[in-house]
């Protein structure tokens, strides 16, 4: 996929299933939840429990949806993930050789900053979009705003904070897409297993966000 396709992915769907998983199993109905939901960008975090074989039964199981990896640390981390089928990766932070790694591979790679600084840093280093966080630690939509008279074209993706309350007012800013973990997925309805509970949930806020 090249960085056009993905930013038009992001334009289309605007926000991704962020899932950290305390086991296999749960992590496969959290994603099956999100993608009753409506959701089609599902991002699985390389600190999940077996992350390599979540993302590759879901690539199985959910064909039409886009399966990456999160939290990535390392080059390492980058390459295991590719390996078994992640179609794009984030990173809390700004790695150079992550950033050639998902060029070389034509898997999209997005670069975690905060400040303006690294911001333009990790979108000149090849990133294919650039993470804003965690968001809600610099103030939320009125920072995202603020980013756009000087740095209008390079796509930011805030998360970090990101709730089902504010989710509109950062789209609404200029984020082309949101991130959204444990807001998505309440533990206590994690627990109690209710995934038709956050499928309704997700399918209620994306039918808000559409509007």
């Amino acid at each position: 996929m090249d960085c056009q396709d993905w930013l038009n992915l992001l334009k289309k769907h605007r926000l991704l299933a962020v899932i950290r998983a305390p086991d296999l199993a749960t992590g496969l109905e959290m994603a099956r939840a999100a993608e009753q939901g409506g959701v089609r960008l599902i991002e699985i975090t390389w600190d999940s429990e077996q992350p390599e074989e979540l993302v590759g039964y879901l690539r199985q199981d959910l064909p039409h949806c886009w399966i990456g990896a999160g939290t990535l640390l390392t080059l390492a981390e980058a390459k295991q993930a590719i390996a078994v089928g992640a179609q794009f990766g984030f990173s809390p932070f700004t790695d150079v050789s992550l950033l050639e790694l998902g060029l070389e591979r034509a898997v999209p790679m997005v670069a975690g900053a905060l400040t303006p600084t690294e911001i333009v840093t990790a979108w000149r280093a090849g990133a294919a979009g650039v993470k804003v966080f965690p968001i809600s630690a610099v103030g939320g939509a009125a920072y995202i705003r603020s980013l756009q008279g000087p740095l209008p074209a390079i796509p930011l993706i805030p998360t970090g904070g990101v709730t089902p309350d504010n989710a509109q007012a950062l789209l609404e800013a200029g984020a082309i897409a949101i991130g959204l973990s444990g807001s998505l997925f309440p533990p206590a309805q994690v627990q109690k297993r209710d995934w038709t509970g956050i499928a309704q949930q997700i399918e209620a806020l994306l039918q808000r966000l559409a509007t």
